[in-house]
Formats: C-alpha cells, structure tokens, sequence
C-alpha cells in the first residue's frame, strides 16, 4: 500500500505507514481505539477485490482500516471547519473538500443520487402496503 492518488490523504500525502507530524491518534483526542474494527470485514472484502489474497494479513487489513479511519476524521474535521461560518454541517461541504478530485467528487455524486433514489422507492414501497 505504497504512494496516495491525487497527492491528498490522511497523512497530507507521501503514502506509507507513517503520520505526519501535528497528526493527532484517537487516544491524544481524548478519545479511545473504540472504533478499530468497525470496518475490517468490508476492507477485507474490498482488498480482494481490488487483487489481494482471498484472506489477507490481519496486519494488513488493520492498516488500511487505521488509514482510512484517519482519513475519514481528517475529511470531517476539515469540512467543520468549512461549515462553521453556517454553523452546520452537510455533505455539500465534503463536496466542496473533494471537487478538485474529479473522480471522488463523481462517486460522491453518483452515491448521493442513489441515496435519494434509494429513499424514494422505499417510500413508495411503505406507501403501497
């Protein structure tokens, strides 16, 4: 799991397994590592798929899920700091983090649209029974 698309990533960029200086852990926020593990099944999953063996190392799967983790409170941190001047946080602010990613900005697109597509037919499914 060498180098980062797009120069953008939890550590700022440069890939590898090493924090970037000033990055805070979940036990230095106060918090704890509650949330390791949360994800291993489907990154186990989504590393096959993308090539890797059928049951990767423990080792490896928990580093992806430590990166992407980190990425994901980087992603929310940044876009709460976009958000408070409204004082609210929504996913047009993500957006705003990720348009100049054209292919993240587009995922995140097409994942919305599904989102309301998806509420839309379960609305109409309730309203039929």
């Amino acid at each position: 799991m060498q180098g980062n698309e797009g120069g953008e990533g939890p550590s700022g960029g440069g890939g590898g397994a090493g924090r970037a200086k000033g990055k805070a852990t979940a036990e230095e926020f106060g918090g704890s590592k509650k949330k390791a593990g949360i994800f291993l099944r489907e990154l186990r999953l989504m590393m096959y798929g993308f090539g890797d063996d059928p049951e990767p190392l423990p080792e490896s799967v928990e580093l992806v899920e430590e990166i992407a983790i980190e990425y994901i409170t980087d992603m929310v941190h940044r876009a709460q700091e976009v958000a408070a001047r409204r004082g609210r946080l929504t996913t047009e602010d993500v957006l705003f983090l990720i348009r100049k990613d054209p292919r993240k900005f587009a995922r995140a697109k097409e994942l919305l649209a599904m989102n309301v597509e998806l509420k839309e037919a379960r609305k109409a499914f309730q309203e039929e029974q």
